[in-house]
């Protein structure tokens, strides 16, 4: 992936592969490979199954899982891990140097734990149980969501070239990732997990664009109002009957048409 446009393009080159790393998130990506690892080990395994989310939340209260999922990595022996804790630390190097250590890792945390809240209700709600609950918001896969959204909102407008071919603004990688996650669910039936990826989406957005966030809010507060105050005019026509026009209906009109109200 590259990236072009603007003068953050001229700063800075994609992922901060090339500038100075910051070691915080190095050792982020550094605890993910090890807990992905131990899962492989006998007597080890232990230690990213108690940190991953599960129904233990609120079988057991096990509620220290509500933030340390994140950190435990997830999958099998595949590449494919190696290719997410890549594209995790390229786009989280670009927000944590937008927004700082601070405030990077308050967005981190909080988004992670919101969604781990709103995915833990709908999965109690839906029986509690389920051999692949939580399974798309396990480790990397949340972080991954995290900074990809934090990334297209941050830098909109940014054109990335995707595998150095198909450019596609950054705004639309949320959609993109949404798409994935209704996919994933397709495939594991763990609505749970989608909705924990969509909330962590949610709070990102509203953590960072706070000011478009209350006008979406006032804006969806407004047509619900209009929605509201229509229903009320459709219930009223249906007991009167409704004359257009300011002029009293004379009184042979009266006869014919029966009750009015003007």
């Amino acid at each position: 992936m590259t990236m072009g446009g603007g003068p953050y393009a001229r700063r800075m080159s994609f992922g901060g592969l090339s500038g100075p790393h910051a070691r915080d998130l190095l050792l982020l990506v550094g605890v993910l490979f090890v807990t992905f690892s131990m899962q492989f080990l006998q007597g080890l395994a232990i230690v990213p199954e108690l940190m991953r989310l599960s129904s233990s939340v609120w079988q057991q209260g096990m509620v220290w899982q509500l933030v340390t999922y994140p950190a435990a990595g997830w999958g099998g022996p595949s590449i494919w891990f190696l290719v997410e804790l890549l594209i995790f630390y390229m786009f989280a190097g670009d927000v944590r140097w937008a927004l700082g250590r601070q405030r990077f890792w308050n967005l981190l945390w909080m988004s992670a734990g919101v969604a781990a809240v709103a995915a833990c209700l709908v999965q109690l709600l839906a029986g509690g149980a389920g051999p692949n609950a939580f399974v798309l918001m396990q480790g990397q896969r949340m972080l991954l969501a995290i900074a990809i959204t934090g990334f297209a909102v941050i830098r909109r407008d940014a054109t990335i070239m995707l595998f150095f071919v198909l450019p596609i603004r950054a705004r639309w990688f949320i959609w993109i990732e949404i798409a994935f996650a209704w996919v994933g669910f397709l495939a594991t039936s763990d609505f749970a997990g989608f909705v924990g990826i969509c909330t962590a989406v949610g709070t990102v957005f509203a953590l960072l664009r706070p000011g478009r966030t209350r006008g979406l809010m006032r804006e969806s507060r407004l047509r619900l109002e209009r929605w509201y105050i229509r229903q009320k005019l459709n219930r009223g026509r249906r007991r009167f009957r409704v004359v257009p026009g300011g002029k009293k209906p004379k009184d042979d009109d009266r006869v014919h048409r029966g009750p009015w109200v003007n």
